[in-house]
């Protein structure tokens, strides 16, 4: 008991606590939503307070009967908070990942030519996804906003950076190096916060945070019982691909959230990516960087959430799959749930949301097993990418995520993927990832290091390769019907297929 370990894992939807025990094995598990803002079209916001004290009471839950050595921290990433030195208070709500609200200003450098200054630095695609546009729109919509910043009054940071700042009750403002490669501000190759890029998005360094080390001390969490010591922080995906043990370059895993991310760990290389992919900072031990290359799927649990709560043909998420089930196949229907454009490997950020193949027979039924397809095949458009880069045939993909429960879905990536798919004994491997980070720099956890993978339940395919190739050919062809028609990039992606 003395090496209980709490992950605090705080993502889009909801803020977790996972207090893992010397075995790496999950013995309380605290969950809450959290409420989601949409002003406009596109916009997504959070309330950052909100967020923090959700964390605050599920951490407070999974704590109550044990105390714990370490703390790790995991969290959404890119998500952009905007906070005040002196109150600590927040001055606007936090911007959220999947707002699109600054398309325009992308658009508008992307015209300017700094889309390859911006990736030959950051190793990012130019997009609204990321953090400096929405720092640099919060810098100049929020009134005095600004002046504030450059008098050194205002604080910047994403999702870790704000727990971190609460629970040290504003005594630490720090990041980790896989959190800070996701802002579209930090140089991968140097090491630090770009001042070429801050000066384009007219960034005050003031507002930053210190980089440090993925794993060792970020101080303490005086704002919980026993004052416990923070010790490890990742993104969220990077977090997960620590906890999966892809700890060797070529070792990928898939990620299922409220978007779908798949990771592969290139090592100490920084690799270039041909077909639209990102390169990231995978995690940074004792100043060493070491890097993935990523697929992001802006939208995959969250096609889920929105049969719920948009169309409300479910009442509960766990329902999609016995209405899934209840039909053979999608009856030729796609849906492409572009709802924040499109992620990798297209890139469309004017990209919206579509269904095509519906007749007088589609049903409900269809529509749910549609929306599970549409997240397998987003997976393989990003894994056949990920192959062409690296060079490498993958016969396992290794997935976590709160999705990976639906057996269907589960089947179906593995048909459509053509690969055998390996969910882990432990399913909480994003939260287990900053507890091993946490557990790495407290001295703990020593024979859990020293174990192999622990798979729990294998998926084979069982699709014929003509109906696979089949499917995704129909598939593309409602893809290109969602793209802006400027775009051609499935075009140029299909022709490297060739």
């Amino acid at each position: 008991m003395s090496e209980l370990i709490l992950a605090l894992d705080q993502g889009t939807t909801s803020s977790r606590a996972i207090l893992f025990d010397g075995h790496a094995q999950p013995v309380e598990v605290s969950q809450k939503e959290f409420g989601q803002i949409f002003p406009k079209p596109g916009w997504v916001e959070h309330d950052a307070e909100e967020i923090w004290q959700t964390q605050r009471d599920v951490a407070l839950k999974a704590l109550r009967n044990d105390k714990a050595v370490a703390i790790g921290i995991t969290n959404q990433r890119e998500t952009t908070v905007l906070w005040d030195r002196k109150t600590g208070k927040p001055i606007h709500h936090a911007i959220v990942w999947q707002d699109r609200r600054t398309s325009a200003r992308c658009d508008q450098l992307r015209a300017q030519r700094k889309d390859r200054l911006i990736q030959s630095r950051t190793g990012l695609i130019l997009d609204a996804y990321f953090s400096a546009t929405k720092l640099e729109w919060l810098l100049d919509h929020v009134p005095g906003a600004r002046k504030r910043a450059e008098k050194g009054e205002l604080a910047f940071g994403t999702i870790d950076c704000w727990l971190l700042y609460k629970l040290t009750e504003g005594r630490v403002h720090a990041t980790d190096a896989s959190n800070a490669s996701r802002t579209m501000l930090y140089n991968i190759h140097k090491g630090c916060w770009d001042a070429e890029l801050l000066k384009l998005f007219r960034i005050p360094s003031s507002v930053l945070p210190e980089v440090k080390d993925s794993s060792g001390y970020f101080g303490q969490a005086s704002a919980l019982p026993g004052n416990i010591p923070i010790y490890g922080m990742a993104g969220d995906q990077q977090a997960a691909l620590f906890g999966q043990g892809c700890n060797k370059p070529g070792m990928a895993k898939n990620t299922y959230g409220t978007g779908c991310f798949m990771l592969m760990n290139t090592g100490r290389e920084a690799g270039k990516s041909r077909n639209k992919l990102l390169t990231t900072v995978a995690w940074q031990l004792d100043g060493q960087r070491h890097y993935a290359l990523e697929g992001a799927i802006f939208i995959a649990g969250a096609v889920v959430q929105w049969l719920r709560d948009g169309l409300g043909i479910i009442s509960h998420a766990n329902e999609v799959e016995e209405l899934a089930r209840s039909v053979p196949d999608t009856g030729g229907v796609h849906l492409v749930p572009a709802f924040t454009g499109l992620g990798a490997p297209w890139w469309d950020q004017h990209a919206r949301g579509t269904i095509t193949g519906l007749t007088r027979g589609t049903t409900k039924a269809h529509l749910a097993r549609a929306a599970l397809e549409s997240i397998a095949l987003q997976t393989v458009d990003v894994l056949s990418a990920m192959q062409i880069d690296s060079g490498l045939k993958l016969r396992e993909l290794w997935v976590d995520g709160g999705a990976t429960a639906n057996e269907l879905l589960m089947q179906t990536q593995a048909d459509l993927a053509g690969v055998v798919v390996v969910r882990p004994q432990v399913a909480e491997t994003t939260a287990l990832g900053a507890a091993k980070l946490a557990a790495m720099a407290a001295g703990v956890w020593k024979s859990v290091f020293k174990a192999s993978k622990a798979e729990g339940s294998r998926f084979s395919p069982a699709m014929k390769p003509a109906a696979r190739r089949a499917r995704l050919e129909s598939w593309h062809v409602a893809v290109d019907q969602t793209m802006t028609p400027s775009k051609n990039h499935l075009r140029e992606m299909e022709a490297r297929r060739r």
